[in-house]
């Protein structure tokens, strides 16, 4: 009887058996998290796998760029055509048969070196322009009597706005640091400084056509060395260019320009930018 007494269970009272149902779920908690955290992880695992993949088409496809094709050099007669249509359009008039036979084609610079006319390339153009002797002639700084006179630029640029004319003078930096291009704009700049930057060796000179024209008028700045006269034929966001803009004036400028002689007797040529 007593072995029977012992074979018996207790029985479990109520606070026991709760414990019991509580322990049940506690008990697949963790299995249910891990599934979980694995199923995660995998996922994770795929969307990198997809990532990587992605990255790959769109590299094989971006990668591969193409060689950007060479600009096709433009003949000096078609860019003196298009000169004489900007200038007589731009200023309401027509040239005569005499005034228009003395601009041929020979004012014109001829780039056929097939690059592209950005701002980057002047300098590499200026130089095949100048031959064996760009050095001398567009970065030495020191002024050589009865040869060199200051204030009397080799090169001169032309643009309808001061922030044109320091973008050209950043593309040709390279050139300019043993003799420091003149700047010659209204913005920020007096004309008495510019005076006294002119009372130097100037090189290459950049600026807007108005100041430029005062500058020439006060014999400030000398024509007497110029070689090379880069108008910028850029337009703007408001479709206006070195032409066109109502507050430039532009024609008597290039009459003027185009005029003058060096001390050999040699006319400037003319480059389209």
């Amino acid at each position: 009887m007593g072995s029977g007494k012992e074979g018996k269970k207790k029985p479990l009272n109520p606070k026991e058996m709760m414990k019991m149902k509580m322990k049940k779920p506690s008990s697949l908690g963790p299995r249910v998290r891990n599934s979980e955290s694995k199923f995660k992880k995998k996922n994770k695992w795929l969307n990198n796998v997809e990532k990587k993949k992605k990255k790959n088409d769109s590299s094989d496809k971006v990668g591969a760029k193409k060689p950007k094709p060479q600009a096709e050099p433009i003949p000096p007669s078609q860019q003196l055509n298009f000169f004489l249509d900007q200038f007589q359009s731009a200023n309401n008039l027509q040239l005569s048969s005499l005034e228009s036979d003395s601009l041929t084609e020979t004012l014109i610079l001829d780039l056929s070196q097939g690059l592209d006319r950005e701002v980057s390339t002047l300098g590499t153009q200026m130089k095949t322009a100048f031959g064996p002797s760009w050095k001398e002639v567009l970065c030495e700084g020191q002024l050589m009597e009865g040869k060199i006179d200051p204030g009397n630029p080799a090169v001169l640029i032309i643009s309808a706005s001061a922030l044109r004319s320091l973008e050209f003078l950043r593309g040709i930096r390279p050139l300019t640091r043993e003799c420091p291009a003149a700047k010659l704009f209204s913005k920020h700049m007096k004309v008495d400084d510019q005076v006294s930057i002119l009372k130097n060796r100037v090189n290459i000179a950049s600026g807007t056509p108005s100041r430029i024209k005062k500058l020439i008028d006060i014999e400030a700045l000398g024509l007497s060395r110029l070689s090379l006269i880069v108008l910028d034929m850029h337009t703007d966001v408001k479709g206006y260019s070195l032409f066109t803009l109502p507050q430039v004036r532009i024609l008597g400028l290039v009459q003027e320009l185009l005029s003058s002689t060096t001390s050999s007797g040699r006319y400037p040529d003319l480059s389209l930018w």
